[in-house]
């Protein structure tokens, strides 16, 4: 699988929520996503960057652009270094939630999505890994 550039952004404040959400459209636009495509990709990278700054007290996100054959991709990856999620089974069940929101945000991107990998371990922190293909 060849990669079509790499960009490793912090998510440290809502301010970066937006710039994280910008670059990843920028990236969905350079690969040829359809226009509902790049809304499916920005609206989940949006969830996920906003549930690293809240539930996980801020991380990283790495943007790749990916190449398999014919086809290309996007490829995110959430980091941070939070509490962790006790319950990723739980934590992926539609509307649940432990910051009051709606519950859709871990459920809702793994729908938008064409692969969704999470690993979490309590005190250590999350990765969430997700894959948009065009």
């Amino acid at each position: 699988m060849d990669m079509h550039g790499c960009e490793i952004m912090s998510i440290q404040s809502s301010q970066d929520v937006v710039f994280v959400r910008q670059k990843v459209r920028q990236f969905a636009v350079k690969l040829g996503f359809s226009l509902v495509d790049q809304t499916k990709i920005v609206t989940a990278a949006s969830e996920l960057a906003r549930n690293t700054l809240d539930y996980g007290g801020g991380g990283t996100v790495k943007l790749e652009g990916l190449q398999d054959g014919m086809r290309h991709g996007l490829r995110l990856v959430f980091e941070d270094s939070g509490p962790g999620i006790p319950d990723i089974e739980l934590a992926l069940k539609d509307g649940y939630t432990t910051g009051g929101g709606l519950g859709m945000g871990l459920s809702g991107a793994r729908r938008l999505v064409n692969e969704f990998e999470i690993v979490s371990r309590v005190g250590e922190g999350t990765r969430v890994k997700i894959i948009k293909w065009k």
